[in-house]
């Protein structure tokens, strides 16, 4: 099959990618910074959202398109006919955060947020669940079926780990700097559902160029639950067996820890919430009971990262990182800061009074 994936280099992407790659596919990638050959995988530099590269690359007709871009709502409504009409196979990676709080395992018709959401202040923004449900919808009402939306929830992998609605730039960098993870109390105690990329990658290509997946919405997910804090305390124990010391934990409450953590509508609307999912539907295609144990995933992947030659960290937010250290009475060596004008940030955050 000739396969284009837009976007796909992330916790999902590669190893998407890296599956296809074994089977007698061709397959294009797009990607901001890669580029060049790798057997039969060609990566394409450029911006997916710019209308020139996307148009080039949709000159061609492909058997699948799989597309992880995040779209603005109408950014994606001026595109995705023309996606469509490109393609045997669209497959839109939508989000398990589209769905609204629920007693029940989740199903794939479950009420989503935008539906019934009573928050007008909520409704009125492009959030992250909101903006996705909204381009559910335009291919829901499209009168072309060959699309299929992929909901994932929470993924990992030795490269993205994630504690909550933390990153692992926001406790683990902490950690491995001999500081205290500073997390939520509430969101500690609630169930949630983490699967690991490969996983969700092996649930997409199970239902590629299947006629009896197009019109439909799939969530790809782990059959297992774990809680927050059995999360944490699988990190924990790693990290004590890698750095030989247990790193220390500040549970804040919610009003705490929303002073210095943004997006509280992630926070609100999903952490909050126990997630757990029926998979019967996607079952049909891939047994999900397969899926690598989350305490056994997370271990192996947090392993992965601490022993290689040189663990790398994305950006980090000094600013959260100083009002961090401020309520917990720590602070950073200067030599970890970039440059001066992140130093005089930190210090801002970090000692003025006037902050609280």
């Amino acid at each position: 099959m000739n396969i284009l994936v837009l976007g796909g280099t992330g916790a999902m992407g590669k190893h998407l990618v890296s599956l296809l790659a074994d089977e007698s596919n061709h397959i294009v990638v797009t990607s901001r910074t890669k580029s060049g050959r790798d057997k039969n995988i060609e990566y394409k530099v450029g911006n997916a959202k710019e209308e020139t590269f996307i148009d080039e690359l949709l000159v061609q007709r492909w058997d699948v398109i799989v597309d992880f871009m995040v779209y603005k709502t109408s950014e994606f409504q001026d595109r995705y006919e023309k996606l469509l009409k490109a393609t045997n196979h669209y497959i839109y990676l939508s989000s398990s955060r589209v769905y609204a709080d629920s007693d029940q395992p989740l199903i794939e018709s479950s009420p989503r947020l935008l539906d019934v959401s009573k928050d007008q202040d909520y409704l009125a923004t492009d959030e992250y669940a909101l903006t996705k449900a909204r381009q559910e919808d335009l291919l829901f009402s499209s009168s072309k079926k060959n699309w299929t939306i992929i909901r994932p929830y929470i993924t990992y992998d030795e490269e993205r780990l994630q504690l909550g609605v933390l990153e692992k730039e926001d406790w683990l960098y902490r950690a491995m700097k001999g500081r205290s993870i500073v997390f939520s109390d509430e969101i500690n105690s609630k169930m949630t559902t983490v699967t690991r990329g490969r996983d969700v990658a092996r649930g997409i290509v199970a239902i590629l160029s299947k006629i009896d997946a197009h019109g439909e919405a799939f969530h790809i997910t782990s059959s297992q639950t774990i809680s927050w804090n059995g999360v944490l305390d699988t990190y924990l124990n790693v990290l004590e067996s890698k750095l030989s010391q247990r790193p220390k934990v500040s549970l804040q409450n919610l009003g705490g820890f929303l002073k210095w953590r943004s997006n509280k509508y992630q926070v609100i609307y999903d952490r909050l919430y126990n997630r757990q999912f029926d998979n019967s539907k996607i079952n049909k295609f891939i047994d999900t009971s397969e899926f690598v144990n989350p305490e056994i995933g997370l271990k192996q992947c947090l392993e992965q990262f601490v022993d290689s030659r040189n663990p790398k960290f994305k950006h980090i937010n000094w600013k959260e990182e100083a009002m961090k250290d401020k309520f917990q009475g720590e602070k950073v060596s200067l030599t970890e800061l970039p440059n001066f004008k992140t130093i005089i940030k930190y210090s801002i955050y970090r000692y003025s009074k006037l902050l609280k």
